[in-house]
């Protein structure tokens, strides 16, 4: 039940018909009695930086949720920008600090790797191809060099942002072997789709599953259905697989901390979600 104490946040991207967080959040937050809901606003980029200082002026707001195609610019919209954010370039999550001041943090990367990790995914000393250097492929390829892979390869349609995000990563991470300029995933341990490929129908794969060894841990980030045809195609080469909502209850329990919510843990998150395609 909405009421006038509600706490809300905003869940900001566009468009907004493949949003799945308002899913796992709402079912639990009814569960624990918690007063606060997550709502889908679809805000088009032309749009989003008036709309978010105006958002932020609400007295009602509690934080807001940030999606494509708003990560990367919500850091030049931030009073505050952490570590993380900084170096993946782009910022999921925006909360008001006791000051007044709007600060901005990134999940997606973590919670990409802990749902890997969780699979039985080694990392240290791997390699890894990231398809899409946007603002969820930044974040994933940080953290992936956090988590210690050895060899990282970064493929965007815009080669400069490639190389950016590149850039950032060897400046924190002086030992990895960075490469940019391709997306053919033969010879990785683990390859990744952050592009918004898959998203529409007819969208040509980020990758040649064909080239994909049976050995690759193949991860999604696209929501729209749970198995996307990157995930068909590499589930029929035999290769292990991350689904796209992985990620996002692997993220939430950050999110939450970030939020000043309970901190749960993953199977209860997942036991109360409504998740539907």
């Amino acid at each position: 039940m909405i009421r006038g104490t509600t706490r809300l946040i905003a869940h900001l991207g566009y468009p907004t018909t493949t949003f799945k967080s308002p899913m796992i959040y709402n079912p639990w937050f009814r569960r624990r009695g918690i007063d606060a809901v997550v709502v889908p606003m679809g805000c088009k980029p032309e749009d989003y930086p008036d709309f978010l200082r105006l958002l932020f002026r609400l007295s009602n707001i509690h934080g807001a949720l940030i999606t494509m195609p708003h990560k990367v610019s919500t850091l030049a919209l931030a009073d505050r920008v952490s570590v993380t954010a900084r170096i993946a370039g782009a910022a999921n999550g925006l909360r008001l600090a006791e000051d007044g001041a709007l600060e901005a943090d990134m999940f997606d990367g973590e919670g990409f790797v802990r749902g890997v990790l969780a699979k039985g995914q080694e990392l240290q000393g791997r390699s890894a191809l990231v398809v899409g250097c946007g603002g969820v492929g930044s974040a994933i390829a940080a953290s992936l060099a956090r988590a210690g892979v050895a060899r990282l390869a970064l493929y965007d349609p815009a080669a400069a942002n490639a190389e950016a995000l590149a850039g950032r990563i060897a400046a924190a991470y002086p030992g990895i072997a960075l490469e940019t300029g391709a997306n053919d995933p033969a010879g990785f341990d683990l390859a990744v789709n952050a592009s918004p490929l898959g998203m529409t129908e007819g969208d040509p794969l980020p990758m040649d599953p064909e080239r994909l060894d049976p050995a690759t841990f193949v991860g999604e980030v696209v929501l729209k259905s749970e198995i996307t045809p990157l995930l068909a195609a590499a589930r029929a080469r035999g290769c292990r697989y991350q689904v796209g909502t992985d990620m996002l209850f692997e993220q939430i329990p950050a999110y939450l901390e970030f939020f000043g919510f309970p901190k749960p843990s993953v199977a209860e998150l997942r036991e109360s979600a409504a998740i539907s395609y």
